[in-house]
């Protein structure tokens, strides 16, 4: 069993596929963790986001495993992965092992922006997760002040806006939701609610 997991930024994605996965016995990916660890080498080795040959050889040697989340968190890299998200051959080299990790037996669960569009059309569950840009930047400012950094709820607001537009208006894999996926709107839910809305969609497509 395949089951994508979509939204944007902050909308409760990537904690819903982590409940779902260790439900049902499954390996979780985010596969924003992909673009941000992309980013993250070409930081560390003072190249530039758009720099295509070098953000390639990045994303062309990452491994799934050992990834520093402590250096992958965080508004800067949140950003900076979308700027890298945005080149096409970015996405193409990462394609491939996103596929491989998806379709080995049992299943998976995987959370992104292109998971039920592009990464694996074929999942028989598909969810859409999303929720208003308030409830997501007050969210993402309750996380980051959970790690001890500075907020400033304005600026997270805006960040979330940009990114929105980015993501949606890419030219390859844009942010958007499948025909055949289940739109799942958390702005009013806390997370055992939305994890209880989440489930219910996945057991209606198992039956």
């Amino acid at each position: 069993m395949i089951i994508a997991i979509d939204g944007p930024a902050a909308s409760g994605k990537g904690t819903l596929a982590r409940r779902l996965a260790a439900h049902y016995g499954l390996p979780h990916l985010d596969t924003g963790l992909l673009y941000r660890a992309t980013a993250r080498m070409l930081l560390d080795e003072g190249s530039r986001l758009d720099d295509v040959e070098a953000a390639v050889r990045a994303a062309r040697g990452l491994a799934l495993v050992d990834f520093d989340e402590g250096k992958l968190r965080g508004r800067e890299m949140g950003d900076a992965a979308s700027i890298v998200g945005e080149i096409p051959q970015v996405r193409a080299a990462l394609i491939e092992m996103q596929r491989a990790f998806a379709t080995r037996p049992p299943g998976a669960v995987l959370d992104g922006r292109d998971i039920g569009t592009v990464i694996a059309p074929q999942a028989q569950v598909k969810i859409f997760v999303t929720a208003s840009p308030d409830a997501r930047a007050q969210r993402r400012a309750l996380e980051l002040r959970g790690r001890g950094e500075k907020v400033d709820y304005s600026a997270i607001l805006d960040d979330i806006r940009k990114r929105d537009k980015r993501d949606s208006e890419r030219a390859d894999a844009p942010l958007k939701a499948a025909p055949d996926a289940c739109r799942l709107d958390t702005t009013d839910m806390n997370i055992e609610a939305a994890f209880a809305a989440a489930l219910a969609i996945v057991e209606a497509a198992r039956n």
